[in-house]
């Protein structure tokens, strides 16, 4: 695990974290030339929760603030064929901060990007925690040189663990879309 390294740290964004916005969409150019997905599946360190990504996912961890609570945030993520797959989670104090916190990271994704969140179907995590404020939500933003940048996210809770899983792109290849997001199982 990464100390406070902020290089590549994707569209996840809490306080703090606001211009890890423009290196991912810089990455996104990089990740263009990237070849094609490769999945694998991965068990990020301590998450408890298995995810396939099409890239080998680097780790980045700082504290945040999140619900009132400070706290560790930890990040897996990487760039393949012009896209950014991002795992975030961290642990909370308190059972209360649960739904605040998904809420929290859910208006961070959508405000980030400065786009309009278009609500989906909730997601069905196998082995999440049941809790009102699960969402899966689609974001879209214009870039400010021009051109749109998209963003999938789920927000779950396993136990007193929150997660955000995110792709972002120009496009979003509904195959990639659902075989990064579809894949998640927490334990």
């Amino acid at each position: 695990m990464r100390g406070a390294d902020n290089a590549g740290m994707g569209p996840i964004v809490v306080q703090g974290w606001r211009h890890a916005a423009g290196g991912v969409v810089v990455a996104l150019g990089l990740a263009a030339c990237a070849p094609a997905l490769d999945w694998r599946q991965v068990e990020p360190e301590g998450a408890r929760l298995s995810a396939m990504y099409p890239c080998k996912p680097r780790s980045h961890e700082r504290t945040v603030q999140l619900a009132g609570s400070q706290v560790r945030m930890r990040m897996y993520a990487c760039q393949a064929a012009g896209l950014t797959f991002a795992l975030t989670y961290a642990d909370l104090p308190d059972p209360a901060h649960l739904g605040p916190a998904l809420r929290e990271l859910r208006q961070a994704a959508v405000s980030n990007l400065g786009g309009e969140a278009e609500a989906l179907p909730a997601p069905q995590v196998p082995g999440m925690t049941p809790q009102p404020d699960t969402a899966h939500v689609r974001v879209r933003a214009r870039r400010p040189e021009g051109g749109e940048i998209l963003q999938e996210s789920v927000f779950f809770a396993r136990g007193m663990r929150v997660y955000q899983a995110s792709v972002v792109g120009e496009r979003l290849p509904e195959e990639a879309v659902e075989t990064f997001l579809g894949a998640l199982k927490a334990r």
